[in-house]
């Protein structure tokens, strides 16, 4: 054929001829099939197919006096130039031979599938898009379950005309392709039924940090038109690409998203419709592990292969669905991603320096955070209505909404996911987005300055008023290397894949508590004597695991996965886990927990840390925490994870918590396993001898360190004003501890509050030959160069 060419028979050598979408399809089909990539078949229109029909109906002249000296940023005469031209294309005729050749094409394709007229998707595929530095992601149209010659001819030539929506039309003067250099080749591809089953998105990255350790799949009911206009929000998982490549079941974390709606094929009216899901499904993943597992394999395979053809590290951006009828997965399209892939190695740390009301919450896209006038807009006609540096806020956006967005300080939205229009063009951007913010159009008062913040974490938040805030920007190459390791502190899985990306030799203290409180909710005991609840505690528990009958598998998995993104994230460097140090009043917050825990008048020195683990009245709750962890590094394959014992008072004590981890199968020196103490309490500097003849080091906790020493509760009004872990007590017995683990062989680090509060203090540990500070994300870069003045003042004398 002349003017088709079948996917099979192109590849990504053919980009000038059938355009970069319908390229890759080619490459996949043929290259990546023989590996078990699946890609539905189909056809395409070349480039010259294209050519043809405009010189055949003498279009060529016309759109080139049309687009002469417009001026893109027009929306009034950019909409009448593409309602021109459009119609132009539309009223055109097919050359003869070219008609023929579609409609032998799809008869080809449906005798192949043993249909009479088989459903397919028609898609625009430019040959100046999906290049590694402009994806031209949805600037022409794609069209859903087309049927029958007529059906397909009339769609082609609207995928033709889709050149010259004002948005494509936009996008190619700011990028600088040449208008009549663009071509447009059309895909014919077979319908994957994912209208009754399921589909999402898939990057080679974590699109908000640029993290290239990580698949990101997001997966909704329905065709996956919702997830990219952001009407849904998806669930999301996270897979790690090197224990994945070595043979472990990495889905490392994953999240129930609400999918609020199913696009699926109304036979009855024979179209597209748009239906509530269910709550039974809303309530459960769209994705079993197994699918998202093979998935991400798949995806990893597509990166290597495109990153080998083009010679450097190529992210890949990825559509997938499932077919209903069959229950197979099926790769879509791929393209490179050409956000983060572009972006030079800069660390901007923002930081908002206030804090205020709270008007709307969601998911936070980026990192930033910006200031600007709330401009509230239902429709992207009304862009007349929208100031350069105001806060764009609506429903949803499509492509219609960019040349609105490309003047937003920041986006907001109350629908949508990370891989949403919204999200996808907000990262494009470099501008801060929130999405999924619920009732943001109501909350968020018209013309009233706001802030929006995507640097506190997985939330971003709007708030009253244009808060202050700062941006402290660095290269990682600048900053010097210091023989003191430079670890950090993380709280939360949310925060580990951005601050993962600072330059840092790992994490000296990763708190389960927190993970605790953030994702598990529920007390320990309350999943293990699940049936002795009253009813009511018994009614929030199910609620919480709904999809979990065995309710121990659900604080397992919970935990392993809020762990387990947070060593992905820092992989292959070392992950120190301190097991569980909520106080008896801090677990009874947990949900049942009040339940299971004893008043105490004084919960600081009460029941904690060591002495629950092996105590009859909790040992069934810890040994959960030990199935979490065994489950992080033999499942998952993250041999990165160490774990930490805090506030163990004696050496007996430290011994009886190793048999318990013993019990449930973690041993201190196998797989590489090490366990570290707390060095909290003076006991643990005074006897550090025999502490170092059963852990393989020490972690100083300058916080209880400072407290226990100097016998205060700092949180006592009265007393709280001599708390300062600068005193000379303080000093005094940490310099001892690092002088007699030295002597044992085993190393000493800190992780308390001090050094990122108090650089003289981290001075003073240096000069002793600590070896290794592990500070809060914010106060990182300022030590670190403290650290090497230090070092370089000791190595000349000073």
């Amino acid at each position: 054929m002349r003017w088709i060419r079948f996917f099979h028979e192109v590849g990504l050598e053919d980009v000038p001829l059938v355009g970069g979408k319908n390229a890759s399809l080619g490459e996949m089909i043929r290259e990546l099939s023989p590996l078990g990539v699946k890609v539905p078949g189909g056809f395409a229109t070349t480039s010259e197919a294209y050519w043809y029909f405009l010189t055949a109906n003498g279009l060529k002249e016309a759109i080139a006096q049309e687009l002469q000296d417009l001026d893109p940023d027009d929306p009034i005469l950019l909409a009448r130039a593409s309602r021109r031209l459009r119609n132009l294309i539309l009223k055109g005729e097919y050359p003869e031979d070219l008609e023929e050749e579609i409609r032998q094409a799809y008869r080809t394709l449906s005798q192949e599938a043993g249909e009479e007229a088989l459903p397919v998707a028609v898609r625009s595929s430019a040959t100046a898009e999906d290049l590694p530095t402009a994806s031209f992601a949805g600037q022409q149209e794609s069209y859903l379950y087309v049927q029958g010659e007529e059906e397909l001819l009339l769609h082609v030539k609207r995928a033709m005309a889709s050149l010259f929506t004002a948005r494509a039309i936009s996008y190619r003067a700011h990028m600088g392709f040449d208008h009549l250099k663009v071509a447009l080749s059309v895909g014919v591809q077979r319908m994957v039924r994912a209208d009754t089953a399921t589909s999402g998105v898939i990057f080679t990255l974590d699109p908000d940090t640029g993290h290239r350790g990580f698949v990101y799949i997001t997966a909704i009911y329905g065709l996956g038109e919702n997830i990219v206009q952001g009407r849904v929000g998806p669930d999301a998982y996270y897979v790690h690409k090197e224990t994945l490549k070595a043979g472990y079941r990495a889905l490392v974390h994953k999240k129930l998203g609400p999918k609020e709606l199913t696009l699926a094929f109304d036979p009855r009216e024979g179209r597209l419709r748009n239906r509530p899901t269910p709550p039974y499904l809303r309530n459960q993943f769209a994705l079993s592990e197994d699918e998202a597992l093979l998935l991400a394999d798949w995806s990893i395979r597509i990166e290597e292969h495109y990153s080998g053809k083009r010679g450097t590290p190529t992210p890949m951006d990825i559509e997938w669905a499932k077919d209903g009828p069959t229950g197979e997965l099926f790769l879509l399209q791929a393209r490179p991603e050409t956000v983060h892939s572009q972006k030079a190695p800069v660390l901007r740390i923002h930081r908002l320096l206030e804090r205020g009301e709270v008007l709307a919450e969601g998911l936070a896209v980026g990192e930033a955070i910006a200031t600007g006038r709330a401009r509230v807009l239902k429709d992207p006609k009304e862009m007349d209505r929208f100031q350069e540096g105001e806060v764009l806020v609506t429903e949803t956006t499509n492509p219609d909404w960019e040349p609105i967005m490309k003047r937003a300080a920041a986006i907001v939205t109350e629908r949508g996911g990370r891989t949403s229009h919204a999200a996808i063009v907000a990262r494009e951007l470099g501008v801060p987005a929130v999405v999924g913010a619920v009732g943001a159009t109501r909350l968020i008062p018209e013309g009233e300055e706001v802030t929006v913040s995507c640097a506190e974490g997985e939330v971003g938040r709007v708030y009253r008023g244009a808060l202050a805030f700062e941006v402290e920007e660095v290269r990682p190459e600048t900053l010097p290397r210091t023989r003191t390791r430079i670890l950090v502190n993380v709280g939360t899985p949310e925060e580990a894949l951005r601050v993962s990306l600072l330059p840092t030799d790992g994490v000296g203290l990763l708190r389960m508590e927190f993970v605790f409180a953030s994702h598990v909710r529920i007390h320990p005991l309350a999943l293990t004597r699940f049936e002795t609840l009253p009813e009511k505690v018994r009614r929030q528990v199910e609620e919480l695991t709904e999809a979990y009958p065995d309710k121990r598998a659900y604080f397992v998995d919970t935990l392993a996965q809020g762990i387990g993104l947070i060593a992905a994230a820092f992989y292959p460097r070392p992950v120190l886990l301190r097991f569980s140090d909520f106080k008896t009043n801090e677990y009874a917050r947990l949900v049942g927990g009040h339940l299971f825990e004893p008043k105490e008048e004084n919960p600081m020195l009460g029941w904690r840390g060591a002495s629950r683990y092996y105590h009859p009245d909790y040992k069934e709750g810890f040994l959960l925490e030990v199935a979490a962890v065994k489950k992080v590094r033999e499942e998952m394959g993250l041999k990165n994870l160490m774990v930490m014992v805090p506030f163990c008072r004696t050496p007996e004590e430290g011994a009886r918590v190793l048999e318990v981890m013993a019990e449930g199968g973690l041993k201190r020196g196998e797989e590489g396993l090490e366990v570290y103490v707390m060095a909290e309490i003076p006991s643990n500097v005074l006897e550090a001898e025999a502490f170092a003849e059963l852990f393989d080091g020490f972690s100083i906790g300058s916080n209880d360190l400072t407290q226990l020493a100097l016998g205060l509760d700092r949180d006592s009004e009265r007393v709280a004003w001599l708390f300062d872990e600068r005193r000379e007590t303080v000093k005094l017995l940490s310099a001892m501890l690092i002088e007699k683990a030295h002597a044992k062989g085993k190393k000493v680090g800190i992780c308390g509050q001090a050094p990122s509060d108090y650089p003289e203090f981290a001075a003073f540990l240096v000069a002793k030959g600590i070896d290794s500070l592990s500070l809060n994300p914010d106060a990182l870069l300022r030590t670190v160069k403290k650290v090497a003045e230090i070092e370089a003042a000791l190595d000349s004398g000073a």
